[in-house]
């Protein structure tokens, strides 16, 4: 099985979702990100995407955009987030970049690959890019044994959903909101049907994401949804830290406050 498929058998087998954390390579610095991520995973999150810092990030809200502004100022590159990626996934944790499409086909999809796996990576999560134009990654990634994560949206058809998963591995990535990324209040009803009808078509997990930020969401989430998907809040406590050191420690906290989070859930209503 794949270092996921791995992850979401024991998370089954405790009866719980998986917590998924996001932060971009770069911020504060290289090695500040990489403390930071590092940081999450000894907080409870079960697996990490890496964000790979682009200069027209169009799914991201302010909050990761601020953050991989000022990494791409700081001289940020794919070679640093395949560095970052190999730090992290030596701490076990399933380790996947977040990417949009135009610096995998710049690199060369083959390529990129290549340099994933040779550093430990997991997967990919395209953001911007549909099944049908994504042949040279799915190539790619089938000869390479990565996982393909492609995003779900409660505007996606259920002909759209159907097409999606059928190339997908790993998990699906549900868009619980209509709407770039942030940290929201409340978590819409919208997560649930498309978690419902995304099901319908895939044996696949299906994690949601876009909006959580406290342990509660988390716990709200992992009732109905497989994994549960964190990133503009574990930037924000980068963003808001008087330091770096500081920034880790505010990120492994709320590492915390989340995985509670989701072994309440386990213990409450969550549907086997």
């Amino acid at each position: 099985m794949s270092a996921l498929a791995t992850m979401f058998a024991a998370t089954r087998a405790e009866g719980r979702a998986a917590l998924i954390g996001y932060l971009p390579a770069g911020y504060p610095s290289v090695a500040g990100a990489i403390d930071a991520l590092k940081a999450m995973v000894a907080g409870g999150v079960d697996a990490i995407e890496i964000g790979l810092p682009y200069s027209d990030p169009l799914l991201d809200g302010p909050t990761i955009q601020q953050a991989v502004d000022a990494a791409l100022k700081s001289g940020t590159t794919t070679p640093d987030v395949f560095e970052t990626v190999k730090a992290v996934a030596q701490t076990g944790a399933p380790t996947l970049v977040m990417s949009y499409w135009n610096p995998i086909e710049r690199l060369g999809a083959e390529t990129f690959a290549d340099r994933l796996v040779a550093a430990g990576g997991a997967g990919v999560i395209t953001a911007d890019i549909i099944p049908e134009e994504a042949g040279s990654w799915i190539q790619a990634s089938t000869r390479t044994g990565l996982d393909r994560v492609f995003l779900v949206a409660p505007s996606s058809s259920d002909a759209r959903i159907a097409s999606t998963v059928s190339v997908a591995s790993g998990f699906v990535y549900a868009a619980a909101v209509m709407g770039v990324t942030g940290a929201r209040e409340h978590v819409g009803e919208q997560a649930r049907d498309l978690v419902r009808r995304t099901k319908a078509h895939t044996t696949l997990p299906v994690c949601v994401g876009l909006g959580v930020s406290s342990g509660a969401q988390a716990a709200e989430i992992a009732e109905f949804a497989d994994g549960v998907i964190v990133g503009s809040a574990f930037v924000r406590c980068l963003l808001d830290a008087p330091s770096p050191e500081a920034g880790a420690r505010a990120v492994r906290e709320l590492a915390e406050d989340l995985a509670s989070g989701v072994r309440r859930a386990a213990l409450t209503s969550r549907a086997p």
